[in-house]
């Protein structure tokens, strides 16, 4: 796979960002919710030892790290749109990332059991089929996709989007909360969704967004230990609307995109 030149808000947006976004949602409070709350629901009866899998909008590289944890023999491929991303993947994992754009169409030079992308589609909206074919051809037939990604279907989506259009950590322009069933709806033919779990409450704004919602690092800590027990609580709610986010679990078809 070739790294395509492009000039859209999003790969500058993250450059500028870098290493703040780096410091608040990879702080051991961010991670040890990410584990709590997202990993373990996320990789629940999933196996990958022995398996190849991409991680898209890798960032660097923390995702796969902690699939490691999980899967001690798993293969990771880093993919980002950001070659400080990508710099920094290689450096933290010792495996190799590619530089794309996961919006413009590609031709894999390899091919993987599974990918995993934790809050990266919903950056890709400019084109988010062309994104959802080129994963189709990065993912083996019977192979896995896991994800975690902003819930369009939250009751605060609509202060969500006023939010993302008047703060500077967003590229509004590029970047969108998403609907599950619409999204896989748009998948299909190349991918059936087997499972997805909303979740997502006042830890995932207070500890997971600390940036957005301007919570100093140092509190984190303190505030996780009265938080984290709150969330488990929220997040046995039934329904949708009251989740910021759905993780999902979808399996590739046959189907040549």
């Amino acid at each position: 796979m070739t790294a395509e030149s492009n000039d859209h808000g999003q790969k500058a947006h993250y450059e500028i960002i870098h290493d703040v976004y780096e410091a608040h949602y990879y702080d051991e409070a961010s991670m040890a919710y990410r584990h709590r709350f997202i990993y373990r629901p996320l990789f629940d009866g999933v196996q990958l030892n022995g398996s190849s899998v991409a991680d898209l909008a890798c960032g660097s590289g923390h995702n796969s790290l902690a699939l490691r944890e999980y899967f001690p023999f798993v293969q990771t491929t880093g993919y980002d749109i950001s070659e400080s991303a990508c710099r920094d993947y290689r450096k933290n994992t010792g495996s190799a990332a590619h530089q794309v754009d996961l919006t413009r169409p590609l031709n894999p030079v390899e091919t993987h059991d599974a990918a995993i992308v934790i809050g990266g589609l919903h950056h890709c909206i400019v084109d988010l089929d062309t994104t959802l074919r080129n994963i189709a051809r990065m993912v083996r037939p019977g192979g896995r996709l896991l994800m975690m990604e902003p819930n369009d279907e939250f009751f605060l989506s609509a202060v969500r989007r006023i939010w993302y259009r008047r703060d500077r950590w967003f590229e509004a322009d590029s970047e969108s909360a998403l609907k599950h069933n619409e999204i896989a709806a748009r998948a299909a033919p190349y991918f059936v969704p087997k499972r997805v779990i909303y979740l997502g409450g006042p830890a995932f704004y207070l500890i997971l967004n600390s940036l957005i919602t301007r919570v100093p690092l140092g509190a984190k800590p303190y505030l996780a230990r009265v938080l984290f027990p709150a969330e488990e609580s929220y997040n046995r709610m039934p329904g949708r609307a009251a989740f910021a986010v759905f993780v999902a679990e979808w399996q590739r078809t046959g189907e040549r995109p």
